[in-house]
């Protein structure tokens, strides 16, 4: 029972945070992306929605290969060590994939804020 609980709880916790990364990086993140792509709200939105699809498929992907590495826990004390290894790598996976989807973001973002900039300006009525 305690291996069940111990994969259970593994499962719950980094299960969530991803969820809670994904949603706060989503709502809070669009705004630099308009600002990134010339004030283009349509194509940030779109963006944002790939990246959280993308921030989604990559650490659940993580979380559930993770599942087999390790050994089991026998005792309370070592299904604490088993969660908070796992819990942690989770959270560090997570780390990296935000600091590089920023990266991406602000290099390409000045690539195509660059785009717009030397779009020639679109007179209305014209």
């Amino acid at each position: 029972m305690l291996v069940e609980t111990a994969y259970a709880l593994y499962l719950a916790i980094t299960l969530a945070i991803t969820v809670w990364v994904a949603r706060t990086l989503s709502r809070n993140g669009e705004v630099f992306l308009i600002q990134c792509f010339g004030h283009n709200a349509e194509l940030a939105r779109s963006t944002n929605h790939l990246l959280v699809v993308g921030f989604y498929l990559v650490n659940i992907g993580f979380i559930a290969l993770t599942l087999s590495l390790g050994q089991e826990p026998t005792t309370l004390a070592g299904a604490i060590r088993f969660l908070s290894a796992k819990v942690g790598l989770a959270v560090i996976v997570v780390g990296v994939m935000h600091f590089f989807n920023m990266g991406a973001i602000a290099h390409f973002g000045r690539t195509v804020e660059g785009w717009f900039a030397a779009r020639p300006a679109v007179q209305p009525g014209a």
